[in-house]
């Protein structure tokens, strides 16, 4: 059985004993990454604290009647990803570099595959590990949380739509944007490095002119 499903099949009396200890093992399992998230989207503590906060609080308050229409993961990263955009908006006096390659079309570059290049192929480097993290911050909120749970959390594309319940093309259309965002903004540090490899051994280059997905060679 599901673990998840496990521990859950026994919260379904709030305040129970049964319930609390649920709860609690649920809360140990999860609260790193549910931090991870938060921080990663709202790109400071005390805000990823707030959002997980309210993200367990409203587990608490509604796990008993949690019907695994989706699976608990889906429903908690969905749950912390909005409590870290509800607080991003609240908050529009805070200075944002949104990057201008956003757009209201989310399927105008198509649909991206794995030879695009993956964040996390970049976060390899030290050197760069600073300057992606500025970079995936400076996207915009949708596109960021897109990067965040694909490339950070490593969440499938099926569990990235799932949590976020988006169609699979438009997820996969988010991370192209947000791929060629971040080739754009970390290119001067890139220097010559016009064609990064991908997994696959096919290559990407940075140097697409705007509105071209990047070409492979």
């Amino acid at each position: 059985m599901d673990p998840d499903r496990e521990l859950i099949s026994g919260c379904r009396i709030s305040g129970s004993e049964d319930f609390e200890a649920a709860f609690a093992a649920l809360y140990k399992r999860y609260k790193d990454r549910v931090y991870s998230i938060a921080y990663r989207v709202t790109g400071n503590s005390d805000d990823a604290l707030d959002a997980s906060q309210e993200a367990f609080v409203l587990v608490y308050q509604n796990l008993p009647g949690f019907k695994f229409e989706s699976k608990f993961s889906s429903w908690l990263y969905r749950l912390v990803v909005n409590a870290s955009i509800d607080l991003l908006r609240r908050q529009k006096s805070r200075t944002r570099n949104t990057h201008n390659v956003d757009s209201d079309s989310d399927e105008m570059l198509g649909i991206a595959d794995e030879r695009q290049v993956p964040p996390q192929i970049l976060l390899e480097s030290k050197e760069l590990g600073d300057q992606v993290h500025a970079s995936i911050l400076s996207l915009s909120p949708k596109l960021r949380v897109v990067t965040v749970l694909r490339y950070l959390q490593n969440l499938s594309y099926e569990d990235v739509a799932e949590t976020l319940e988006l169609s699979l093309g438009t997820v996969k259309s988010r991370l192209a944007r947000a791929h060629i965002a971040l080739i754009d903004q970390l290119r001067p540090l890139l220097g010559d490095a016009a064609s990064i490899p991908s997994n696959d051994g096919h290559t990407t280059q940075s140097s697409s002119a705007p509105g071209e997905s990047p070409r492979l060679s």
